[in-house]
């Protein structure tokens, strides 16, 4: 099992405090594995396993208490056989009814440490800031980095023995879904499951929880973000591709199911800041994938598209370590990357390969109008270093694998 330290780590400083700890992000992504190692963790700390009280609420066993009410009542009486302060893990919390009244009153009348998971972000935060405002602390998982992937992947198949080139480009093809060790990385069976992942959030986190009816526009929506992820286009322009496909629908529908994708973690949206104006744009955002392995799974030959995979695995990686991250746009220029984090700024250029000079300059001189001191980086699969004016040069991989 790989040990998701980096979480463990931002959620230790919480631990026995009154705050509710909500570990959000898309459907199999780690949620549950983390709840047990916190377990873990909480048992290193001398804490008693008797003193847990968990619910997997997704189990059918749990059918029958799925309200406020009952579940409630359920966890009062294992608290009073426990008589000590009780460690309360509720794992896809949004399947119970008035789940925020049941977490709110477990808070306020028992001498508890609650945590709990979801694959919902919408649902999450307007409901928990109406009635836990400034009682909760959130953390978003993500599927694995290339780090983890390739603890991971070293453990199933030792011998295999690749290097760290081959094994980035295992990462490429499977992406970070933690499930897909289980399955020994053999290619069939993991896109079968990825394949499932997909349908199992678009059915449930999607369709079921905002009732859609037209669900062959929305899918063709969302295969069309999946086809062009890491471009830039506006809500007008995917009306028109809709139309294209004889589907008639409004600019604000497909608002709405931006929106129901991005609640769901199976989408993210950038938004574009003019470097000059210092302003954000309005117009044409990039929207890119809860894990690359998706685009693998439903057209294949991803090596087509390896720039957008890219691009795709920094941007995660980035949001990972905690940056916010925009496009930056440099009169008719793009930085594919501003990530700021508290008083930290980053500037990120991605790509393939620099093998033109030509490539070279696109992606150092689009730096050149950028004046301030912050790190410029230019990233790519290039073994050789080619850092200049000021501007880092670095692989990838290195850049994924540093602290």
């Amino acid at each position: 099992m790989v040990i998701r330290q980096a979480y463990l780590d931002k959620i230790k400083p919480f631990i026995g405090t009154d705050l509710i700890k909500i570990i959000t992000g898309i459907r199999r992504s780690g949620k549950s594995t983390l709840l047990t190692q916190i377990m873990d963790l909480l048992k290193s700390m001398e804490i008693s396993e008797d003193q847990f009280v968990y619910y997997d609420l997704e189990k059918e066993e749990y059918s029958n208490i799925l309200n406020d009410v009952n579940l409630y009542q359920e966890i009062v009486a294992k608290s009073k056989a426990i008589n000590k302060k009780i460690y309360i893990f509720l794992d896809e919390i949004q399947k119970v009814e008035n789940w925020e009244k049941l977490v709110n009153s477990l808070r306020v009348n028992l001498d508890s440490d609650i945590y709990i998971t979801g694959s919902n972000s919408q649902l999450l935060s307007s409901e928990l800031s109406t009635f836990l405002a400034g009682r909760y602390v959130q953390f978003e998982i993500f599927p694995f980095s290339f780090k983890e992937f390739s603890l991971q992947y070293q453990e199933v198949r030792p011998l295999d023995n690749l290097n760290q080139a081959q094994l980035f480009l295992k990462y490429v093809l499977f992406g970070g879904m933690p499930f897909l060790g289980k399955l020994k990385y053999e290619y069939e069976p993991c896109m079968q499951y990825l394949q499932d992942t997909y349908n199992s959030v678009i059915l449930r986190d999607v369709v079921s929880r905002h009732k859609i009816r037209d669900v062959d526009s929305l899918e063709r929506l969302i295969r069309f973000f999946f086809k062009n992820f890491a471009n830039t286009f506006s809500a007008a322009s995917i009306v028109k591709y809709l139309k294209s496909n004889l589907k008639k629908v409004t600019i604000d529908t497909v608002l709405n199911y931006i929106s129901f994708c991005k609640d769901a973690y199976i989408l993210y949206q950038v938004k574009r800041d003019d470097l000059k104006l210092k302003s954000t744009l309005s117009v044409n955002e990039k929207y890119y994938l809860a894990d690359h392995s998706f685009y693998e799974c439903l057209y294949g030959n991803s090596s087509s598209v390896i720039n957008q995979i890219l691009e795709n695995i920094v941007f995660i990686e980035l949001l990972s370590r905690g940056y916010k991250v925009s496009v930056g746009k440099v009169k008719d220029k793009e930085v594919d990357f501003v990530a700021t984090k508290q008083s930290e700024k980053i500037y990120i250029q991605v790509t393939y390969l620099l093998a033109s000079a030509e490539t070279v300059a696109r992606e150092f001189n689009v730096f050149n109008e950028i004046k301030d001191n912050y790190p410029k980086y230019v990233l790519s699969l290039d073994e050789i270093n080619l850092s200049q004016n000021g501007i880092i040069h670095q692989n990838i991989r290195d850049f994924l694998l540093q602290d």
